[in-house]
């Protein structure tokens, strides 16, 4: 026999037949484990020979294993049994047995039966137990291996087709039979091999089953089957079935004949005849009067309640339909509504159209679904712009980055030929348009608002001009935008044809155009935003200047700082004293200088700069200029922490968040508000802990912890209301360096370049809490941790439309980590919320999340190595 015919590659794959093994079959018998029962007084008395011949209870009794093969209930060879042998501590024979019985003979339904004998006087002996095992195990493979077999006390082994003495029995809730899998996983390969620690490993396996054995006060027969070899290779033997080797004819060409079906991209009649009748775009009386009975009410409760993106079945879909003069008095059940519409047919569209301005108004957070990709139809969204009409400017403030996002689903003739109506306004007033910069957004030099079609790009650049805050935002986000649009555009002369433009430059003309027709107040805008536009543009001409000077970071910060200390440098001209500038991060803020002494750039590969600006009352504002940085995801992260806060706060929830200003002024670079503030890391090598960093800054005698009530709980809620932001948006990279802490205690994050669940290390847990943080806080305050964080999930998933909206109109930006996956990006929001369960069962979720992170061990490790390389560093 060749072993090669029967053995893969694979090792763990590696068999022989049961038919090509002439050896015979052996098998070792190594002990007995547990004492057999003793004879009892009446045993005693009726035996004349045991009366007087009772040995020691010390001495073990002599024990011989008789073991025979069955197959059908028959005995198939003759028994075999173990030499005589005197035991003194334990029962032991470590004999191998040759059974009279060559492999390849061995039925399929082989039985082993052990029986153990004690002698019992002269010539005589009694069964001490009885077990039984078979040859072949339920796939058919021969054992291997060590097995211990259950021995059932004073009956003689049992071959027979009920086996009334089985070896395995079955684990009862002990680790013995588990284990046995385990082992026999580790001796097929399964399980990796590690030395050291199969040794430890098994050392405590036979500590345990000697343990649980004592348990159960029964015996156990240790046996051994040997491994089989073929050409000194470790084989599994197989059991071999008459006729398994026959060859089987398959077919090689299919016997079904594909016909193509003419019908299949038709429209279903059937199908569109039931959908017509089922939704019956006749609204009469009866129509408006019908009210759902209470199976019906459930399932509309159900259905209403799915996420956003849920989309509805075919029943579900005309279930909404047949009620929706009853939901129209839903505000939340539009979006369902407007989602089981067919706009293909005419007749339903007009119907749906009707219904839309019948129903209960939609909330301005609600209708900005209605501006995402799914809807398509000018009427609705015309519909979301007037809702939308209603909410404040602050809430536009929250809103205006998803909403120019949302641009590049609307109607671009339509935006166009407002660019038209608008050019030929300023041409008929015989004023000449200017632009700032080819290379940059035109700026206009007044405006003239002509009301239009109320389209989402007319209502945006409409409140923009009314509103120099709204108006600095909307263009430096429309700005980076346009990068894209004008990498594509045509930069030839002929680039004034409109037809050629991209949505945001198209946009962005138009709000020039109004600039340049309006009043006082434009051209109070369109002077700002036009200095502001010179303001960043020398400024990042100056960072690249001081890049590309070889020196080190000491002489570059010395040499920028001469360059701002001097008045006549074109980048101090920006702005002075007399003729102050609002910045672009925070255009509530007027900055009239800069103080050069306190620049400096930071120590890192794209050394960002600390810009301390003076302000009119002379107050300092401290941003940080980073150059070679997109800025945007940190914005986006920033805007919904914010719309967070504000949902929070209007629950009388104040979590002492502290939603820093980010704008990115370009898809490389941008400005990032500056908070007074100590990485943990930092306070940990310096304080040791984060309490004493709090009693150092904020001493209290008249409290437990040492700290004043006001900071601890200002450390308490921003952990709680942090955990639970970062958390919902999958924030990662978290260590102790973007943990940044207050002398207020208020506890922030910042680095927000990994979201949605990415992270750069292995393991990280769902939220960013450890030890050293729950330390700081006490028994008594990090209950109050858990019940804050409790408050803020459950409130927070009452506004998770609102926030998936949001995301949903995100999904074709090119943020980062949203253009990964931008088909999954509403999804892993959502599944954050865990709308799914109960508030009860949402709570139980988020503690079992706080527990699991505040025992990961992980982070822990990460924490560690990041400071021995800081430290390596320095």
């Amino acid at each position: 026999m060749n072993v090669s015919d029967y053995i893969t590659p694979d090792y763990k794959s590696q068999y022989v037949l049961s038919r090509d093994l002439s050896s015979s079959l052996l098998i070792k018998v190594c002990g007995l484990d547990g004492s057999p029962s003793r004879l009892s007084t009446e045993e005693l008395l009726e035996n004349p020979v045991r009366r007087f011949n009772e040995p020691d209870v010390d001495q073990l009794p002599e024990i011989v294993v008789q073991c025979q093969l069955y197959s059908r209930g028959k005995i198939i060879t003759l028994d075999t049994k173990t030499r005589h042998k005197a035991f003194t501590k334990r029962i032991t024979w470590n004999e191998w047995l040759r059974l009279p019985i060559h492999i390849c003979d061995l039925p399929r339904d082989t039985l082993l039966v052990f029986t153990l004998y004690e002698m019992d006087g002269p010539y005589q002996v009694k069964p001490v137990g009885g077990t039984t095992i078979s040859a072949f195990g339920k796939t058919g493979k021969l054992r291997c291996g060590n097995l211990d077999l259950f021995v059932w006390p004073k009956v003689h082994g049992d071959g027979s087709a009920s086996n009334s003495t089985p070896g395995k029995i079955r684990d009862d809730g002990r680790q013995m039979g588990r284990l046995a899998k385990l082992v026999k996983r580790h001796r097929s390969g399964r399980i990796r091999n590690v030395d050291w620690l199969d040794k430890l490993t098994f050392r405590e396996l036979e500590h345990i089953n000697e343990r649980e054995k004592k348990e159960m006060n029964s015996m156990f027969l240790r046996v051994e089957f040997p491994p089989i070899t073929v050409d000194e290779k470790e084989v599994t033997v197989i059991y071999y079935e008459e006729g398994a080797d026959r060859r089987v004819e398959c077919l090689v060409t299919p016997t079904v004949v594909k016909v193509f079906d003419g019908e299949l991209d038709k429209p279903n009649v059937i199908e569109r005849k039931h959908h017509i009748l089922a939704r019956n775009v006749r609204s009469g009386a009866s129509d408006r009067e019908l009210k759902p009975n209470s199976l019906a009410r459930e399932q509309l409760t159900v259905i209403l309640a799915y996420p956003p993106d849920q989309p509805l079945t075919s029943e579900e879909q005309d279930l909404v339909w047949r009620y929706r003069f009853y939901l129209s008095q839903n505000k939340r059940a539009l979006i369902k509504f407007l989602s089981c519409v067919n706009w293909h047919i005419p007749a339903e569209q007009v119907q749906a159209e009707k219904m839309l301005f019948q129903w209960v108004p939609a909330d301005p957070g609600d209708a900005l679904a209605l501006l995402t990709s799914r809807f398509t139809n000018p009427v609705i969204r015309q519909y979301a712009v007037d809702r939308l009409a209603d909410a404040s400017d602050d809430d536009l403030l929250l809103y205006l980055l998803q909403l120019i996002q949302a641009l590049r689903y609307e109607d671009i003739l339509e935006i166009r030929n407002g660019l038209v109506r608008i050019s030929h306004a300023v041409m008929s007033t015989g004023r000449k348009e200017s632009i700032a910069d080819k290379n940059t957004e035109p700026i206009g030099e007044g405006m003239e608002m002509v009301p239009r079609k109320r389209d989402l790009a007319t209502f945006l650049i409409d409140r923009s001009c009314r509103n120099p805050k709204l108006a600095n935002y909307f263009y430096w986000f429309l700005k980076v935008e346009c990068e894209k649009d004008r990498q594509t555009a045509d930069p030839s002369p002929e680039h004034q044809d409109n037809r050629l433009m991209g949505t945001f430059l198209v946009v962005t003309k138009r709000f020039s155009n109004t600039l340049t027709q309006g009043g006082e107040i434009c051209k109070s805008i369109r002077t700002t935003l036009s200095r502001q536009l010179v303001f960043v543009e020398r400024l990042v001409r100056l960072m690249r200047d001081i890049r590309k000077d070889g020196a080190n970071r000491k002489k570059k910060t010395e040499r920028l700082q001469t360059i701002l200390a001097n008045p006549d440098s074109d980048f101090c001209k920006c702005f002075s004293q007399d003729d102050p500038l609002a910045h672009p991060l925070d255009p509530d803020v007027v900055v009239a200088g800069i103080r050069a002494d306190a620049t400096y750039l930071f120590k890192s590969a794209q050394m960002p700069v600390r810009l301390t600006f003076v302000k009119e009352d002379g107050s300092d504002f401290v941003t940080i200029f980073k150059l070679g940085d997109d800025l945007r995801q940190d914005q986006l992260v920033l805007q919904i922490i914010s719309l967070m806060d504000k949902l929070l706060r209007q629950e009388n929830l104040d979590l002492k968040l502290t939603p820093y200003k980010v704008i990115a002024t370009s898809t490389d670079h941008g400005f990032v508000q500056f908070i007074d503030s100590v990485p943990l890391a930092e306070i940990l090598a310096n304080d040791f802990s984060i309490l004493n960093f709090l009693r150092k800054h904020a001493p209290s005698k008249t409290t437990a912890s040492g700290v004043s009530t006001e900071v601890m709980e200002n450390y308490v809620k921003s952990c709680a209301g942090y955990c639970v932001v970062t958390y919902l948006l999958g924030v990662g990279d978290r260590h102790l360096e973007n943990l940044l802490l207050t002398k207020q205690g208020n506890l922030f994050h910042i680095d927000f370049g990994y979201i949605l669940g990415r992270d750069p290390k292995p393991m990280p847990p769902a939220m960013k809490l450890n030890k050293e943080m729950v330390e700081a806080m006490g028994e008594e305050y990090f209950r109050t941790f858990c019940v804050q964080c409790y408050s803020a999930f459950l409130n927070l998933r009452r506004s998770a439309n609102l926030i998936l909206n949001l995301f949903s109109l995100m999904v074709d930006s090119n943020i980062a980590d949203i253009a990964l996956e931008p088909d999954k990006t509403v999804r892993k929001i959502q599944d954050k919320f865990r709308l799914d369960l109960n508030d009860e069962e949402a709570v139980l979720y988020l503690q079992n999340l706080i527990d699991v992170s505040l025992t990961a061990i992980m982070p822990a490790v990460v924490d560690t190595f990041r400071k021995f390389v800081q430290w390596v560093r320095v």
